[in-house]
């Protein structure tokens, strides 16, 4: 099943299709950007996202050619008119992900936190890629094996009553590997202060590219508002992610989303959270405090240090004992080593405080 523009969008529901004048290609929001919709905080917002995997120039920039190449016959129409667009764009400067904003949240003010609710993820399409390109990932100098670009595409099937991604063993091959599909935007952000948009590859303070595969359906990510109304965006729609994200990039493929926005006000967030100095995800099992550098050193200190801050600030702990707990029962996982600012983010359980 395609989901094109507008396919199946509920009666009623406020909508955010994913066209070329809603989206960003490589740059991500700052303050002098304008809001392509404006709500307010409470609001839900079904968002569709595009995959940049398909649409890049070392790809063709020719979707419809580069999926038929694979055999597919339905290719996203928004897809396709980004990519024969003229968007404001550099090749080899500018990133690769395409994001869908900025949402202006009317009333959220520098020092607030903006919360973005996962309500509902939704695939647009049954297939995606997953690439090694231009000596990028965990081992550059060693792949791609040959070539500036290698990509695998996978597709979405059934096994078991479940959908799960499968791609071959090997190129050609019959034979093939499948895994869970668990999908998440792996970027969510707020717009930065300045007139300056920044890269859309390294994520920071403002979310961007965090890439935590925690982000599923029941999460809710928590960020430092930087600029009056948020001017929140989402994008790089991701089928599945292993911590990490050694080769570069996921299972790459398009979602429509459905997100609620939120604001929490400066005084309750310092109470409930400390005093946050980058993004903070919520699940139902877990509080997840992150750490970022591009040293992945400095990333995991970082982390230790908000995830100390967190448990002071949530449960009143005194620092060395938050310390010594986080040794003893909390894990710490690579978010990502691909993005030139590495990620690090930390799993407290919630119901060892119950």
């Amino acid at each position: 099943m395609i989901l094109q523009t507008g396919d199946g969008v509920p009666q009623g529901a406020t909508y955010l299709p994913s066209t070329p004048d809603h989206v960003l290609w490589g740059r991500l929001p700052c303050a002098a950007d304008r809001p392509v919709i404006s709500v307010d905080p409470g609001a839900e917002l079904v968002i569709d996202t595009i995959s940049h995997e398909g649409i890049l120039e070392d790809q063709g920039r020719d979707p419809k050619a580069y999926f038929g190449a694979h055999g597919v016959d339905g290719v996203l129409d928004d897809a396709i008119a980004l990519a024969a667009s003229e968007h404001p764009r550099t090749w080899g400067v500018d990133g690769p992900h395409v994001t869908t904003g900025p949402i202006e949240v009317r009333g959220a003010e520098v020092g607030d936190l903006l919360a973005i609710r996962v309500l509902e993820t939704t695939p647009r399409v049954p297939y995606g890629v997953i690439s090694n390109r231009h000596g990028r990932g965990a081992l550059p100098g060693e792949y791609p094996l040959d070539g500036d670009v290698f990509s695998v595409f996978a597709e979405v099937t059934e096994r078991d009553g479940r959908a799960v991604g499968t791609l071959p063993l090997r190129p050609g091959s019959d034979e093939v590997v499948a895994f869970d599909l668990k999908p998440f935007l792996g970027i969510m952000g707020v717009a930065v202060a300045g007139d300056v948009r920044p890269h859309s590859v390294p994520p920071g303070p403002h979310g961007g590219n965090i890439d935590i595969n925690l982000l599923t359906v029941g999460s809710t990510l928590y960020l430092p508002v930087q600029v009056a109304g948020a001017l929140a965006y989402v994008g790089d729609p991701h089928f599945a992610q292993g911590d990490g994200e050694v080769a570069l990039t996921a299972m790459e493929a398009s979602l429509r989303v459905r997100l609620g926005f939120d604001v929490i006000a400066r005084e309750d967030a310092v109470a409930s959270f400390g005093e946050l100095v980058g993004p903070m995800v919520e699940t139902s099992d877990f509080l997840v405090p992150t750490g970022m550098d591009e040293d992945l050193d400095v990333a995991m200190q970082n982390c230790v240090r908000a995830a100390i801050a967190l448990l002071q600030a949530r449960f009143g702990m005194d620092p060395r004992h938050a310390y010594a707990y986080l040794s003893a029962a909390t894990d710490f996982d690579i978010s990502q080593v691909v993005d030139l600012v590495k990620g690090v983010h930390a799993r407290i359980r919630t119901s060892d405080f119950a």
